[in-house]
């Protein structure tokens, strides 16, 4: 297995986001969601020139591996990390907390002093493992159905002040 690489949303990539998208839900937010809730948030990306929009108005990059986009994740504004979907073929490898890092990172180098998400339940752990703490519970309305989420936050570390010596 090669490195993973990241790289930049592309147009041309939306319609396998949409598929790493629908499957991460299908197939790993079923664990922690209903069939109905899952169809309501598998839905979200019916129009694909909505969804296209929203990666493209946001940082979003991509996770490739041998060439094969295989996750992606977006920052929208200065720190908010918006969505992050991992192909369930390839989870548990790191995909996501290299996408979580590098977007954090971004989020750091421009004068961010903490990254937020509302994390699906499925999603918690991993978060958490990348130092996100969870601040409130919320219920977000899809269609006919609810779902719970974790809004979280991790916070940077503040720099230290200089310090002059006399």
């Amino acid at each position: 297995m090669s490195a993973i690489a990241l790289r930049p949303f592309l147009p041309a990539d939306v319609n396998r986001c949409i598929a790493i998208f629908r499957a991460s839900i299908e197939e790993m937010g079923s664990e922690d969601y209903s069939d109905d809730q899952c169809e309501a948030w598998k839905a979200r990306a019916d129009d694909s020139a909505v969804f296209a929009t929203r990666l493209s108005e946001a940082l979003t990059l991509i996770a490739t591996q041998d060439g094969a986009i295989v996750g992606f994740a977006s920052l929208r504004g200065k720190s908010e990390l918006d969505m992050l979907y991992v192909d369930p073929a390839y989870s548990r490898r790191g995909i996501g907390s290299a996408l979580i890092d590098a977007l954090s990172r971004l989020a750091e180098a421009r004068g961010a002093e903490f990254v937020s998400s509302d994390v699906s339940d499925t999603a918690k752990p991993l978060f958490e493992r990348q130092g996100f703490v969870g601040q409130r519970r919320n219920l977000a309305a899809l269609g006919d159905e609810w779902l719970g989420n974790t809004s979280m936050t991790k916070t940077f570390p503040k720099a230290d002040a200089p310090t002059t010596r006399h």
